[in-house]
């Protein structure tokens, strides 16, 4: 084996490994991003418990928490429905990194933009029509409405910061920065959406079903 062989070998076998080092570092950022997401849904739940021990008969709880509900459980089902088909989308953009298919990991990286400016745009909707009828954030009377909007404001920031970094890897794409041997990027792209998606199916559950 001669020495230009040898010096490729080790180059490559950097990348790797600073690839390597790359994600596991993503992973510790992710965990400290979990931490503050479940002490952000705890504090939620505690407020909600705290407003429904103040009611003093089982019609007034009922009626609180519908008034605690106002927003359209159809239009956050919608809005579930599209940050999930995201994942799917970044999934297929990984794959076609992985296989060369630079049309498809722009196409699918594209397509993951448009779901977050569309749940982005059903945020707002909901925010509005919670405004509307009372519930703002700043009301302190209303502990509920100001932990909800903590709660899934700070996730739907996540999700705008994530949109950039997809516009950001997507202008990268177009210039076939990514291959099978470089895709790092865009699987740790990858690693923040599927977390912003996994949040959200918690804060659904939690802030929605229950």
């Amino acid at each position: 084996m001669n020495q230009t062989n040898v010096h490729e070998r080790r180059l490559t076998r950097a990348a790797e490994e600073g690839n390597l080092n790359r994600k596991y570092g993503f992973w510790i950022f992710l965990s400290s991003e979990f931490l503050i997401f479940a002490g952000l849904i705890g504090a939620f739940v505690m407020t909600r418990a705290s407003v429904f021990r103040s009611t003093s008969s089982l019609e007034e709880f009922v009626q609180k928490w519908w008034e605690a509900n106002t927003f359209s459980l159809a239009l956050v089902s919608i809005n579930t429905f599209v940050l999930l088909a995201s994942s799917l989308f970044v999934v297929l953009a990984i794959d076609a990194a992985r296989r060369d298919d630079q049309r498809g990991l722009v196409r699918w990286l594209a397509a993951t933009i448009v779901m977050g400016v569309i749940f982005l745009g059903g945020q707002a909707v909901e925010y509005t029509l919670l405004v509307s009828e009372g519930h703002t954030y700043f009301n302190n009377a209303d502990a509920f409405a100001s932990a909800f909007f903590t709660l899934t404001g700070f996730h739907g920031l996540h999700v705008f910061v994530g949109t950039l970094i997809c516009i950001g890897v997507l202008q990268r794409a177009r210039k076939n920065a990514y291959w099978s041997g470089n895709f790092t990027t865009v699987e740790i792209f990858g690693l923040f959406w599927h977390f912003v998606d996994l949040v959200w199916v918690l804060i659904f559950t939690i802030v929605y079903l229950t």
